[in-house]
């Protein structure tokens, strides 16, 4: 099997993309298959919980099929993809902060968070997930894809629909945003790095 993640294989995926325009429905499949990982990855970082990320995936992937004429198949998809994925799960974030807030009107009582499905194996990375769900959401958004997924500058930009110069701002502050959190509530992690 033919990989296309990386920027050498542009041509083979845009032919993909070609191909799944015209009804290729095996195209479609392979360009599915290798980014539903990732798509599924953000969508799960973003929200915390299987099921929803597993929703947002797939309504990426239906959206993005409905959409493909009026993809560039000069660019990337993976950051296109990862553009609706982020939108999509900030879309379903804020729908559920509406439902909890309305459910605490009902209850005069605050709502109990679940906590995230996913348990990190040692305290550290527990702690240092906490400490990156506590970050406003364009500052997570940029520590998930450029730490959690590993995403270069440029597919950042592409994914988030920005200016690289703007990725790179908001990177420094998202991580000057992270050392607050963690000297403030985390200490033990930044001694824990120190040492």
């Amino acid at each position: 099997m033919i990989s296309i993640t990386g920027p050498e294989a542009t041509g083979a995926e845009s032919d993909l993309v070609r191909l799944a325009r015209q009804g290729d429905g095996f195209a479609w499949e392979r360009l599915v298959g290798e980014h539903q990982q990732p798509v599924f990855r953000l969508a799960y970082l973003l929200l915390g919980e299987p099921d929803d990320a597993q929703d947002v995936a797939q309504e990426t992937f239906i959206r993005a099929y409905h959409a493909l004429h009026r993809f560039d198949t000069e660019r990337p998809l993976r950051p296109w993809l990862l553009r609706i994925a982020a939108n999509l799960a900030y879309n379903q974030q804020r729908s559920l902060r509406r439902y909890l807030a309305a459910l605490k009107r009902l209850a005069y009582e605050e709502p109990q968070v679940l906590q995230n499905a996913h348990q990190p194996e040692s305290h550290a990375d527990r702690a240092l997930g906490e400490a990156v769900g506590r970050l406003k959401w364009r500052h997570r958004e940029a520590i998930y894809l450029r730490y959690f997924l590993g995403m270069s500058e440029a597919e950042m930009a592409d994914a988030l629909g920005i200016a690289p110069g703007t990725v790179k701002s908001r990177l420094h502050r998202a991580l000057n945003s992270l050392r607050q959190v963690i000297e403030k509530d985390y200490p033990h992690l930044k001694d824990e790095s120190d040492g």
